[in-house]
């Protein structure tokens, strides 16, 4: 009697198995990314996205380099002092 209580038992392991594989197999084809990993991966593409403009704003400023004559903007305002010393 036992071994056909083990035949049986077999029997539906086996059909069981057959029948949960194609799930499992669905669901790794179909992985997506958890919220966190998402965002994660948004913020990796937003930074690499900066670091380009970064390194073109860069490239587009590099001939640009030469800086141009200082300006005092308060040269109106001061007294023009006398060639006179001070006491």
């Amino acid at each position: 009697m036992l071994g056909a209580a083990m035949k049986k038992f077999l029997a539906i392991t086996i059909a069981f198995a057959a029948l949960t594989g194609p799930v499992f197999a669905q669901n790794k084809q179909q992985r997506r990314e958890s919220p966190l990993q998402a965002e994660e991966t948004q913020k990796k593409k937003d930074a690499e996205k900066v670091d380009q403009q970064y390194r073109e704003m860069l490239r587009r400023t590099a001939g640009q380099s030469e800086t141009p004559a200082r300006v005092d903007p308060w040269q109106n305002m001061r007294q023009v002092e006398s060639a006179q010393p001070k006491n």
